[in-house]
């Protein structure tokens, strides 16, 4: 990358654009604006109510708008039950949920390792997650006394104080000593430093990082609720590849993501929304037991995540059996009625890392009950629309074959009810 500076309002930062040695990154101390604290503990916010899909014909589109620095993580109420889950997932699903890759050298495309830039974002994390959720996470910094841990020269902190050296979670009670890190190097530190990151958050993260053709691989990643694909068969490759069997994407994304990804400034992160149609299991209300509640190393997938959020079985088949694509399962059948269904969202944001010039994805997946969204002003049409304009292409992808019946039946029924048109109904994207 070759960089230039350019004055924004706040600050200054430094522009991106390519040049001819594309591993070439030259860390750069980033001004952050300032980060407006939210005033609430989490158990009184509540998740966002993504409803990103509009009435009328389907477009293939990267769908990117701009990401205030506010909104870089979300955090709700669903916070602890989150955690159980990502937790769950690093304990028993080990390198095929969090795996950070070394440098490839020996290719004929060189590619640095994930793990500088897995430490930065730690750091990056935590000095924003305790000004926006100040209520939530309590830190120590480094004495003046102390080594300061850098990368490129650049301290790991913010607005010129000491780096953090401990952060602890006021919702669950962990504390996490940063400092580990730095007697560890390479992958082992990655690896530690995105099992600290899975503490602190609900979002799953993919790190991409600019190889020698340009091209940009997902070298590390913690990817615990992913739902309908797996790391284990995306790690390492390049963005074409990764997304080579989403619809259309040679034809009418590749270009212009490649290009996106090389001129992603740093003060410009964005974020982008998706959505499909997911069948769980129906609940049935487990019988008075009493047998003894089962300890951590017991607990199984299945009662800690009734809702699919980690992988949509329902729909995919088990975990390990899945084929590299879409498989939709073989054998069994899911019940599908209004109340098996579910809108999934991804919330996902991008943006530049300053040191280590890394891409970090942050996915965000929320699930709303079809049967509680459907009574929402305007929704249930809009949705019902959205659904029937997707391309045959599309609608394979998204598996609609599974659950189109019942869930346009009952979207035309509550809308009959709502009696909401398209014009009256056109709220702003994404809710």
């Amino acid at each position: 990358m070759c960089i230039s500076q350019r004055a924004s309002n706040s600050f200054t930062v430094e522009v991106v654009t390519p040049c001819l040695n594309p591993t070439v990154w030259t860390p750069e101390a980033f001004e952050y604006p300032d980060i407006t604290p939210c005033p609430y503990a989490l158990h009184d916010v509540k998740p966002v109510p993504y409803r990103p899909f509009r009435w009328g014909e389907y477009y293939v589109t990267m769908g990117i708008r701009t990401m205030p620095w506010n909104e870089w993580i979300e955090l709700d109420e669903s916070f602890s039950f989150h955690q159980r889950i990502r937790n769950f997932r690093v304990r028993k699903c080990g390198e095929t949920v969090l795996r950070v890759l070394p440098p490839r050298e020996e290719d004929p495309i060189a590619v640095a390792g994930g793990a500088e830039a897995a430490k930065e974002l730690l750091y990056e994390l935590v000095e924003y997650l305790h000004r926006r959720y100040p209520l939530v996470f309590r830190i120590s910094r480094l004495s003046a006394s102390s080594s300061v841990p850098s990368i490129g020269g650049i301290p790991l902190a913010w607005d010129g104080q000491m780096p953090i050296k401990t952060i602890e979670v006021v919702e669950t009670g962990a504390k996490y000593d940063l400092g580990v890190l730095e007697s560890m190097s390479g992958v082992e530190m990655g690896e530690e430093a995105l099992r600290i990151v899975n503490g602190l958050t609900q979002d799953d993260i993919a790190i991409m990082i600019e190889g020698s053709d340009g091209m940009y691989y997902f070298q590390a990643g913690l990817i615990c609720v992913p739902g309908f694909w797996r790391m284990r068969d995306k790690i390492g490759l390049p963005l074409a590849e990764i997304h080579c069997e989403v619809p259309q994407f040679k034809e009418k994304l590749q270009l212009g993501m490649n290009r996106f990804f090389k001129r992603l400034p740093l003060d410009k992160p964005v974020i982008r929304n998706n959505y499909s149609i997911q069948i769980v299991k129906l609940f049935k209300v487990p019988e008075a037991t009493h047998k003894p509640r089962l300890d951590v190393e017991e607990e199984i997938l299945s009662d800690i995540d009734p809702e699919e959020l980690s992988w949509s079985e329902s729909l995919n088949g088990p975990e390990d059996d899945f084929a590299h694509g879409r498989s939709y399962g073989t054998g069994y059948v899911p019940q599908v009625d209004p109340s098996t269904l579910r809108l999934r969202s991804e919330r996902q944001s991008l943006r530049r890392l300053p040191r280590t010039g890394a891409i970090v994805f942050g996915i965000r997946t929320y699930q709303f009950k079809v049967a509680e969204l459907a009574q929402e002003r305007g929704v249930a049409g809009r949705l019902a629309s959205a659904v029937r304009s997707w391309p045959d292409d599309v609608a394979f992808y998204k598996g609609r074959r599974r659950y189109r019946d019942v869930l346009l039946a009952y979207l035309d029924e509550c809308a009959d009810k709502d009696g909401t048109g398209p014009t009256e109904s056109m709220l702003p994207y994404p809710y």
